[in-house]
């Protein structure tokens, strides 16, 4: 329902039939990020992507996932990517490094590339903490992909 009289507003559409999304998930921290995976895929499935139009690939940590964002993007292949993985902080300040330049470098592909990116690279204080977060983002992941591939495809009409 719109919120204004003669003001033209884009519905929010959750419908994943005929979508092509890729995900790309970290292997560190394995059990959140398979975690956040299968809820992001049940959460698309529900929202009617077909299995054959999702593609998974794994990589080390976080900071590998946008090279290969960037290239399932720059493949024409896609309408939306998830990014999944897991910084959980330690001792270091290799924390902020990690999360920091995984966020920015995700955001830099889908600008310069403009696929949509759903970002679920939790950053947490500590294991209990991901281990609770990674149901719901994965689920938020997939419907942020597919809205935002639906809004793209809007925006273009």
């Amino acid at each position: 329902m719109p919120r204004f009289d003669n003001v033209f507003e884009y519905d929010n559409d959750l419908s994943g039939t005929g979508l092509r999304v890729g995900v790309v998930m970290s292997r560190f921290n394995l059990p959140v990020c398979e975690g956040l995976l299968s809820a992001c895929i049940a959460e698309l499935k529900r929202l009617g992507v077909a299995d054959g139009d999702m593609r998974i690939a794994s990589v080390p940590g976080a900071l590998e996932i946008p090279l290969v964002l960037q290239t399932m993007a720059q493949s024409g292949r896609y309408d939306a990517l998830i990014a999944l993985g897991a910084v959980i902080r330690g001792e270091t300040y290799h924390f902020e490094v990690v999360s920091n330049d995984a966020c920015r470098a995700i955001m830099e592909v889908q600008l310069h590339t403009g696929v949509p990116i759903a970002n679920g690279i939790l950053t947490c204080e500590t294991d209990e903490q991901a281990e609770v977060r990674m149901q719901p983002k994965g689920t938020d992941c997939a419907q942020a992909a597919v809205e935002m591939a639906n809004l793209k495809k809007a925006l273009g009409q």
